[in-house]
């Protein structure tokens, strides 16, 4: 018995449906190609370093949808103009999906040395940040005026 299912613990679990997705797609994940690291860069600061030898930014797609980053990578099908003894460097077409927390965008991405580098960053909007309320101690009496009789 190698599969996993945690259906049993999602019939009765309601607005858990991103959480079973998210375990679905983790037990059938092909995690071997293409190669990446996520790396943290600051506080509030991600990098995705996906290794992508052999393609170009035109045969890269990016896509966020539903805290979901997809990166799909297709080389259009051409003949090589010499005979290929050996293909080390694999050039096959790939999707790969992260899911990412709430409040985490896509700030930018470019392609260098086969390297493809995906920065995210964290932006909490106001409404949700933690916020010091001061606390006052009420109305302050006024000077008193006394009367002379």
């Amino acid at each position: 018995m190698n599969a996993l299912t945690l259906s049993p613990l999602f019939r009765t679990a309601i607005g858990f449906d991103r959480l079973a997705r998210l375990a679905d797609t983790a037990a059938a994940a092909d995690t071997s190609y293409p190669p990446y690291n996520i790396e943290k860069t600051g506080e509030d600061a991600y990098r995705l370093t996906m290794a992508v030898a052999g393609f170009s930014p035109d045969d890269i797609e990016l896509t966020v949808k539903e805290n979901t980053l997809l990166i799909a990578g297709r080389i259009a099908a051409e003949q090589p103009k010499t005979e290929l003894l050996y293909r080390g460097i694999a050039g096959r077409a790939f999707e790969r999906r992260f899911a990412l927390a709430d409040h985490l965008v896509v700030d930018s991405a470019d392609l260098r040395h086969g390297l493809l580098h995906v920065n995210l960053k964290r932006i909490v909007p106001e409404t949700l940040k933690s916020r010091r309320i001061p606390i006052g101690t009420g109305p302050q009496p006024g000077p008193q005026l006394s009367q002379a009789a």
